[in-house]
């Protein structure tokens, strides 16, 4: 299968567009065609989640020997405590409808894992089969960059740089970047928020010949292979929930999203003949992407701090590759909606977005009272994504919440809401060992200098 970008000008393998990241003329790589999964279902009914993933990841990496990307997935997932349920689905409450997918039971308690994990291993088949070193460049708003440098870390001489924003993430979000005692792993806090981060990564992405200088690819949800990886816990859920098959049952899938990538992997399986799935985009106050399902209207704004610092961003970078689909691959439309954003204006869309994404947004007032109400109600403690999700359920539709954390993560905001103080031994581990990072300008040629002094 092809990958080609949403700008138009480039195209690569699926293991080119792995190793590349973002493509050369700056946009998204898309595969050129999606494959109907309608002739698969019934034999992929049932199957343990990772011959799940094998077989859906080899309708894209069809560049990638068979027993190669099978091994690339078991290992992906044998770093879950319970690789056999690596996403088990919880029922909430006693009428059959509403479920929970839990995603936070990987080596960093985040969903990213499900991607970075796998990610990390492929990436570490391109070292082997090339020879030549691989270093991660990425931004994060909270869980991508402890997921990235933990699926990189068994892969020798990789040295991982994440940039965050510095005192807007949680503690312990920060001491996974920045406590692993790694010399290899490079954690820059960047004196502003996580738009401005991202936006410095672009930028470096921009640069080919100083990516290529430096062997960096990168790891956030612009790589293609995070989303495809993500697909396949909605196919794993949609297939034990009987959304599938000769006569599937509606099923809405309910996900806290800030960078759209999450929700963007499940909307996908829809367009690859499961039509009876929908979504549900919840957010927190930075609701520029579930006003936009609301209104028509994309206006990003200023980034605004919250208890759920995951989805503090105003420039969703999946969103390029929703307007690709949305305009039929029409890249000349892409490029004129994007300049639209870049020149600092809305955009505005004359027809409906998405007849199957509906979408709603938290204030932190809400999310408190909603982690409170679920403990309360259904003795089940979620972190404060999650209770986006949570807060915005449709009574009487069959739902599944995507939980994207795990509560632990946020003790300080569970304890103030519930009167109990989430634990896990992993992060607690944490608490002893000392924060190494460096903080940086939000300006693309200091972290370009960290990087060549790193790696000099």
């Amino acid at each position: 299968m092809r990958f080609i970008s949403t700008r138009g000008r480039d195209a690569a393998t699926f293991s080119e567009a792995v190793i590349q990241g973002l493509a050369k003329d700056g946009g998204l790589f898309v595969p050129v065609t999606l494959p109907d999964l309608r002739p698969f279902l019934a034999r992929w009914h049932g199957l343990p989640y990772t011959e799940l993933a094998t077989e859906f990841l080899a309708l894209f990496a069809t560049d990638i020997p068979a027993d190669e990307l099978r091994a690339c997935v078991e290992e992906a997932y044998a770093s879950f405590p319970n690789p056999a349920s690596p996403a088990p689905l919880v029922p909430i409450g006693n009428d059959g409808r509403l479920y929970v997918l839990e995603l936070f039971h990987g080596p960093t308690l985040a969903f990213k894992d499900f991607a970075l994990q796998l990610l990390g291993r492929l990436y570490g088949r391109h070292i082997r089969a090339t020879g030549h070193p691989v270093n991660i460049l990425g931004a994060t708003s909270g869980d991508t960059g402890s997921a990235a440098i933990h699926g990189m870390l068994a892969q020798p001489d990789a040295h991982s740089f994440i940039l965050y924003p510095e005192g807007r993430v949680a503690e312990l979000q920060e001491r996974q970047i920045a406590c692993t005692g790694s010399p290899r792993v490079h954690p820059l806090a960047v004196r502003g928020n996580f738009d401005d981060a991202q936006a410095i990564v672009k930028e470096i992405f921009g640069d080919p010949a100083f990516t290529a200088a430096h062997h960096l690819t990168a790891v956030n949800s612009i790589n293609i292979a995070r989303i495809l990886a993500q697909c396949v816990y909605y196919l794993y859920a949609a297939l034990r929930l009987g959304a599938t098959g000769d006569n599937p049952k509606p099923l809405e899938f309910v996900v806290p999203t800030g960078n759209f990538g999450n929700v963007l992997a499940g909307w996908l399986l829809s367009k690859m003949g499961l039509p009876r799935l929908c979504y549900r985009v919840t957010t927190n106050t930075n609701a520029v992407v579930s006003n936009f399902f609301q209104t028509g209207e994309y206006s990003p704004g200023t980034v605004k701090p919250s208890l759920a610092p995951s989805m503090d961003i105003q420039q969703a970078s999946n969103f390029e590759r929703w307007l690709w689909w949305h305009f039929k691959g029409d890249y000349r439309e892409v490029n004129a909606s994007l300049d639209t954003l870049r020149d600092g204006y809305s955009l505005s869309m004359n027809d409906t977005p998405e007849t199957n994404i509906s979408a709603a947004s938290c204030s932190d007032r809400i999310i408190l009272a909603t982690i409170q109400r679920v403990w309360r109600d259904y003795n089940y403690l979620c972190d404060p994504h999650t209770a986006t999700a949570f807060a915005h359920i449709r009574r009487g539709v069959p739902s599944v919440i995507l939980a994207t954390a795990h509560p632990a993560k946020f003790p300080e905001t569970i304890e103030e809401a519930t009167g109990t103080r989430p634990t896990h031994p992993s992060l607690e581990a944490l608490k002893a060992r000392p924060v190494v990072k460096q903080v940086l300008p939000a300006e693309t040629e200091a972290i370009r200098a960290a990087i060549e002094a790193a790696l000099r």
